[in-house]
Order: structure tokens, then C-alpha cells, then sequence
């Protein structure tokens, strides 16, 4: 404690003025929103969150009246292939009471299997071991056999394949036309054509489109999976069949040589066989049929047709 009292130092005590901000107190400057101090330390001022975070636990939904794939998806905010990736074997229409596990943001709910482990599940779906870990707030020997996780996807990359490779590098979440350039020459849906068959109460229903091409044209894969079929089948005569990334179902029909083996990992824009006129067809062109948890669905617009 100090032995100099205020009336005995000769010394004045009155208040000085104090700096009215930290800039004149550091005799700092601005450049733009960064502070610059007297002793050059930059000085970075911190983004506060406006909105909340996202919720990182699956969202488990029933489904009610009238709800559909789409429906459900523009509901949730996320495209409706992560509806179907994140609920393998799904089957439409759907059921009232029936639930989906949703992922809260783009990318897929999955569960952890034997063998899994974070760098695994990285290369499987396209992204760094930190982004599963940290999403999920686990640790790397926390994975267990059961264990449900979320794992963002960037709707701009998509997917890998089981090779590693990228599944859809032409166009990332959507089909591309498998004869580029090449026109539909009949559309998805109920049709006068005699040929086509009874489907969805319709006396004759077109349940693809039909993409016109000359005899031995190159057929491409619209989307990257892998070949769950091939060989004759019904009115489809030689045909493809790819179960992609996001477990919807391309089919590649009347073809007229098969380039794919059944269990091949197919890239986007590879090449599956060759036109043809096998089966129903009455001419050389590629029926494309996309089928969604087993139904026939409109598979356009398609990138380049």
C-alpha cells in the first residue's frame, strides 16, 4: 500500500479526457470494415449468425394426404433424389402413415454398416472425412454398426460412384440426354399409338420417351450408377438397365448391342450400348424410360436433348 496520501504528493489528480474510441486511443486507421492498429495487428470484426443453424439430426416424416415424392421434397427444401437415396427400396405411390427419413439439408441420411469407416463413407459419397465427423459431432471411432448419420452433399458435385469417381460430371443431380443433340420424338404419357401398353388406367400409355437416333448410334448413360440388367426383356427387346447414385432406375431399350455388364460401376456420359430396333419398335431409336421407386416417371427436360 502506498505511504503518500493525495493532499501530501504536490501531484494533480484531476481526470483527464478519455479517448472517445479505439481508434484514436491506437492511432489506428480503417480500410474498409478491417481495423489497422498502431502496432499493424489487423483487427477483424466477428459475423454474428441472423438465423439459426440448420438442424443436423435426420427429420423423420409421416406421410399424410395427398403427399407426394415432390410435394414432400419442396416441403423440406431439398431435391426429391435425396428423398429417395436416403430411404433405399422405396416404393411409390406413397402410403398415408408411412415414414421417410429426411436429410435436413442437401445430401443423404445413411446408416453406418460392418466395415464402414469415415474415410469409407468419404469416398463413397464425394466428401472430406471432417465434413461427416464434424456434421455429426462424432469422432472417428465413434462409428458403429447402426448408427444413423447425415451427410452433406453438394447438389453442384453430387455423388460418388463405388470406384471414387464422380458419378454425374456432366450435369451434377440431373439426366443428361443419352444421344446429345438428338430429338424426342414421342413424349412420357398416355398415348392414341395401338402399340403401347395398358398402364395406369390408360388403354395405351407411353412410359418413357422415345429419342431418335440411326441404327448403331452410341447410347450414353444419363446419370451414374450401376448396371443392374441386361439382356432381352418383354416389349424392351435388348435393353440397360442402371440403378443410379440416388437409387432411381434408367432404362435404355430396343438396343441393338449391349457395351455394360450387370454389377459395373457406370460415370455419367459413358457408353452403355448401341441403337437398335429389338423388341416392340417398329424403327431404329432409343427408348428411355425412368422409373421412380418402381413407377414410370417423366424423365425430362433432359441436359441436351
Amino acid at each position: 500500500m502506498s505511504g503518500y496520501a493525495a493532499d501530501d504528493s504536490n501531484v494533480s489528480i484531476a481526470a483527464r479526457p478519455a479517448a472517445l474510441n479505439a481508434q484514436a486511443a491506437d492511432e489506428g486507421s480503417w480500410v474498409g470494415d478491417v481495423a489497422l492498429a498502431r502496432d499493424s495487428v489487423i483487427i477483424k470484426p466477428n459475423s454474428i449468425p441472423t438465423s439459426p443453424l440448420p438442424n443436423r439430426k435426420p427429420i423423420v416424416y409421416a406421410i399424410k394426404d395427398g403427399d407426394t415424392l415432390e410435394s414432400v421434397a419442396r416441403a423440406f427444401g431439398i431435391p426429391f433424389r435425396d428423398i429417395t437415396w436416403s430411404n433405399p427400396g422405396l416404393v411409390v405411390p406413397l402410403r398415408v402413415g408411412q415414414t421417410l427419413e429426411l436429410p435436413p439439408v442437401p445430401g443423404v441420411v445413411t446408416v453406418v454398416r460392418t466395415g464402414d469407416s469415415a474415410a469409407s463413407l468419404a469416398a463413397t459419397y464425394g466428401v472430406d472425412v471432417t465434413t461427416i465427423l464434424g456434421f455429426n459431432h462424432i469422432r472417428g471411432p465413434e462409428l458403429a454398426p447402426g448408427l444413423v448419420l447425415v451427410i452433406p452433399v453438394d447438389a453442384e458435385i453430387g455423388p460418388n460412384l463405388s470406384t471414387g469417381a464422380l458419378a454425374d460430371p456432366v450435369a451434377p443431380g440431373k439426366l443428361m440426354c443419352p444421344i446429345p443433340g438428338a430429338s424426342i420424338i414421342q413424349k412420357f404419357g398416355p398415348t392414341s399409338f395401338a402399340l403401347e401398353p395398358r398402364y395406369g388406367g390408360y388403354a395405351h400409355f407411353h412410359t418413357g420417351v422415345d429419342v431418335l437416333a440411326g441404327y448403331g448410334t452410341p447410347i450414353l448413360a444419363a446419370a451414374g450408377g450401376t448396371v443392374t440388367a441386361a439382356g432381352y426383356a418383354d416389349y424392351f427387346g435388348l435393353r440397360v438397365e442402371i440403378t443410379d447414385s440416388f437409387g432411381l432406375v434408367e432404362i435404355y431399350a430396343h438396343m441393338s448391342q449391349v457395351t455394360v455388364s450387370v454389377g459395373e460401376a457406370v460415370q455419367q456420359g459413358n457408353k452403355v450400348g448401341f441403337v437398335g430396333s429389338t423388341g416392340l419398335s417398329i424403327a431404329p431409336h432409343l427408348h428411355f424410360q425412368l422409373e421412380v421407386g418402381g413407377a414410370p416417371t417423366d424423365p425430362t427436360p433432359l441436359v441436351g436433348c
